[in-house]
């Protein structure tokens, strides 16, 4: 009998799974690493440098909000204050207080007013159907592609020959106006989510068309409230044409009592202007952060219909 010689070769660690039903063993070698992600390094460096640049105008309004008159010069833009003085602060406090309030008594009023309008359009346009109703809609719609400069002075004779006036009345009633179009849009894009078996059955329960909408469409709108109020709160609070035509010297707003403290264009006060704006952008970034969370959600929530 003779005897065969085995070829003896290196063998590779194995590892054999415990319970394996097959018999089949795993082999691991050192070449199952995965490749270095360099899409994911270019991600985050693409966003640390987006957040370099956006961060770079809050660094010189924060850095020059600080400085003293004679500190303040464009040649020292990106260095910090030689001195940290806080008269500034001071300064734009007390000509920004009552245009603050005067701008609260603007934003509240005409975002719950315009969401409430957009809500009802929505509803009606989406769930009570009516002859030309997509017309309508499309009419709607219209307004928002209408820029303010454009209808500013067919608006102002509207006002004087109206005996409107001036003042935060004639500015909530405006924006109202202006906010109805994108509320119209945002809530009618929602509603159309909703099942229609449900405006059903509360038509068979014998409500009608007010009932309906406050008992059983108004309470699950909340995701779209959200959107729509942090949107023409962002929008009234940053206006400043209809402010300047409509609102009246007396009783400034924000944004034009903020261009008062600034000398128009001239510019000569850059700590107390800084200040401002950064006093000035308190309220929307509070409103934000209180409410952002719930914000990318309603946009979607009516981007897909269920």
């Amino acid at each position: 009998m003779s005897t065969a010689t085995e070829n003896k070769t290196p063998t590779a660690t194995v590892d054999a799974p415990v319970g394996s039903a097959s018999g089949e063993v795993l082999v691991s070698t050192e070449h199952d690493k995965k490749p270095f992600a360099w899409s994911l390094l270019f991600r985050y460096i693409f966003l640390i440098l987006s957040l370099f640049l956006v961060l770079i105008p809050v660094y010189v309004l924060f850095v020059t909000s600080f400085k003293t008159s004679a500190d303040a010069d464009p040649s020292r833009t990106w260095f910090l204050p030689q001195v940290w003085d806080t008269t500034n602060w001071g300064r734009a406090w007390h000509t920004l207080a009552p245009s603050l309030l005067n701008s609260l008594m603007l934003v509240i009023p005409s975002s719950l007013i315009s969401a409430m309008l957009g809500s009802m359009n929505g509803f009606v346009l989406s769930k009570w159907r009516f002859p030309y109703a997509n017309l309508v809609f499309t009419l709607i719609l219209f307004g928002m592609f209408l820029p303010y400069q454009a209808v500013m002075i067919p608006l102002m004779r509207v006002v004087i020959n109206a005996e409107i006036g001036f003042g935060i009345h004639t500015l909530i009633l405006m924006h109202v106006v202006y906010g109805i179009p994108i509320t119209t849009l945002i809530f009618r894009n929602y509603y159309e989510t909703i099942p229609s078996e449900l405006i059903e059955a509360a038509r068979v329960d014998g409500a009608g068309m007010l009932r309906t909408y406050f008992s059983v469409v108004l309470p699950i709108s909340i995701p779209s409230f959200v959107v729509v109020i942090i949107w023409q709160f962002t929008s009234a609070w940053n206006d400043f044409l209809f402010a300047l035509f409509f609102g009246g010297g007396e009783s400034p707003v924000t944004t034009v009592a903020l261009n008062n403290l600034a000398h128009g264009s001239i510019m000569a006060d850059y700590g107390a202007s800084m200040s401002g704006a950064l006093i000035a952008s308190i309220p929307t970034l509070v409103v934000y952060i209180l409410l952002g969370k719930y914000f990318v959600g309603g946009l979607m929530s009516g981007s897909v219909k269920g």
